[in-house]
């Protein structure tokens, strides 16, 4: 697989109408919103949530066939978020991983005034987990029943994950100080 990332253009319609099709076609378990409608993604088109200041977008393809989506946010910020999308059918094969690394070296290499890229996903998700920590990624939060269901029927456990600047361009990792409260 050779994969690709291509800015994702709002102002053509049927690139908009593509990832409307793409959000509304698979299911996304470990999202605020797992099962997407038409209705619902041509809003959060229109409202820009896509593209725009602070955000920009990449498909992830193997050619012709988009196999993710990668949003990024908060490019503001100097620690900016991101979302990050899997096809089913492509997922357990590496694309997260690779769609990681190329996020982190996107960012820091587009914006020098970026110090930390962050990353939050459920802890039952330990594909998602083990890849950040493939890509240099180190916990720093742990949020107790931080992240409820989209249909109100549980609440799950909340982890977050960042790289520095700095741990990224000396290929090392820089644990937290956990144990620093005083007696």
């Amino acid at each position: 697989m050779e994969l690709t990332y291509r800015r994702f253009d709002p102002s053509d319609a049927s690139e908009a109408e593509a990832l409307v099709a793409f959000l509304a076609a698979d299911t996304w378990p470990f999202h605020g919103v797992a099962v997407v409608g038409a209705g619902q993604a041509r809003r959060w088109v229109a409202d820009g949530r896509f593209d725009g200041d602070d955000t920009r977008t990449f498909w992830i393809s193997d050619g012709d066939d988009p196999l993710g989506l990668v949003r990024l946010m908060d490019l503001g910020d100097r620690t900016p978020v991101f979302d990050l999308r899997i096809r089913t059918r492509y997922r357990a094969r590496g694309v997260g991983g690779h769609a990681l690394a190329w996020l982190t070296a996107y960012l820091f290499a587009e914006f020098p005034e970026i110090l930390r890229i962050e990353g939050t996903t459920r802890q039952d998700n330990a594909a998602m987990r083990r890849t950040f920590r493939r890509c240099g990624y180190v916990k720093e939060a742990h949020y107790r029943d931080g992240w409820p269901a989209a249909d109100g029927s549980a609440v799950h456990d909340a982890v977050g994950y960042a790289i520095l600047r700095r741990d990224w361009l000396a290929g090392t990792t820089t644990a937290p100080a956990w144990d620093d409260e005083p007696s």
